[in-house]
């Protein structure tokens, strides 16, 4: 399945943004960040991350089980979301 270009648009954003943060938490071990500072940032690496996930399987819901181009259980679709969350 390909997702539309406007969520596949949005989530390659948040990746970028993403990569921006991860780095940001490299450098900041690097350079010997206070330990609350770097578990901050590492929350927020995470939350960033959760998001990615929760619009990439909204739009599967939306896509693919709104019009029916799936043979996935709802028990399968359970397991899925629970992977994500």
């Amino acid at each position: 399945m390909r997702f539309p270009d406007d969520v596949n648009d949005d989530v390659y954003k948040r990746l970028r943004r993403l990569e921006g943060q991860i780095r940001g938490l490299q450098r900041m071990l690097d350079e010997g960040a206070e330990c609350q500072d770097v578990v901050t940032q590492l929350a927020a690496c995470k939350g960033a991350l959760d998001r990615v996930s929760y619009r990439l399987f909204a739009a599967g819901l939306r896509y693919c089980v709104a019009d029916e181009d799936t043979d996935m259980t709802p028990e399968e679709l359970e397991k899925l979301f629970l992977k994500v969350s």
